[in-house]
């Protein structure tokens, strides 16, 4: 589902063979040279302060800084196309799932609709927002509609660091949604994003979206655990009363901590699966502590 002003895109409709996540740590790239090859990586960290993340002005505080990052890292992956998708940081973009009575079927009606209902629901400007959609579930009165919307500023000055670098964002999605591709979306699946500042946990079952939760995280390391700790068992208990039964595994991806996780949540029978490995070849730069799920995620399906 890409972020646009204007019309709703579908996760893997006309999904640009590269792209690029941006996160205060830096900038990382994934590019599928030729059809049927493993995407090539490339990371670039940035300068502290050059990326402040949030739904206030400004985000990118030093433009040209993040916009030199992503430019040197599209030339280390050369991606075949000028179209990439862009990947902004979770705190950015407010994500609901909202239920309907019915739903316009036609984009251009659809549109409003949503913007009456999200206007109640968001702090900023909905009529120059950022916006997209994607039906999750449709029968005979009752409709489920997956939003997600951003500042248009916010969105303008993302868009104007790609195309600073010499590209163009044909997609624009958040951390969590493009991390979410990886995962098998025929059984219900808990998701854990971890970032420098905010954790996000989605709950999916088949097509549907249960839970999309983002939580700002405090600095403060114990604080910083138990935030997380918190979080996690949040969703663990709204996954058993909305499905009967506890998780299994919990899906996750970490920027930093990855370790951590794994004797934090030492429940039996409760396993960690990590979406972001690191891949044993084409990494054109050292990744350092990034995570690939984002960019990989954006790229699945992608020839």
């Amino acid at each position: 589902m890409a972020l646009t002003p204007q019309k709703a895109v579908s996760p893997t409709s006309a999904r640009p063979p590269a792209a690029i996540e941006v996160s205060p740590e830096g900038v990382l790239a994934a590019a599928v040279p030729t059809p049927g090859q493993a995407p090539v990586y490339a990371f670039e960290p940035l300068p502290a302060g050059s990326l402040l993340p949030g739904i206030a002005e400004p985000n990118l505080p030093s433009p040209e800084v993040v916009a030199a990052a992503i430019r040197s890292v599209l030339a280390q992956v050369a991606p075949r196309s000028r179209n990439v998708t862009l990947i902004v940081p979770d705190s950015v973009v407010r994500v609901f799932v909202l239920d309907y009575d019915s739903f316009p079927a036609k984009p251009e009606e659809a549109y409003p609709v949503l913007r009456v209902r999200l206007r109640k629901m968001v702090p900023f400007d909905v009529e120059h927002a950022g916006l997209s959609y994607q039906v999750l579930a449709s029968s005979a009165g009752e409709v489920r509609v997956l939003a997600a919307i951003l500042p248009g500023p916010v969105l303008a000055e993302y868009e104007s660091a790609v195309r600073a670098a010499g590209c163009e964002p044909g997609a624009v999605l958040p951390s969590t949604l493009a991390a979410q591709e990886l995962v098998d979306i025929l059984e219900a699946a808990m998701v854990a994003n971890l970032s420098s500042g905010s954790l996000t946990t989605t709950i999916a079952n088949g097509q549907d979206l249960l839970l999309y939760r983002t939580l700002d995280l405090p600095e403060e390391p114990d604080h910083r655990r138990d935030e997380i700790q918190r979080g996690i068992a949040v969703a663990a208990a709204y996954f058993e009363d909305k499905l009967g039964y506890k998780p299994a595994r919990l899906y996750y991806s970490a920027s930093r901590e990855t370790d951590s996780l794994a004797h934090w949540f030492d429940e039996p029978g409760f396993s960690l699966v990590n979406l972001s490995a690191s891949p044993s070849t084409g990494a054109a730069t050292s990744l350092g502590h990034a995570s690939l799920a984002g960019v990989a995620g954006a790229l699945t399906g992608v020839r």
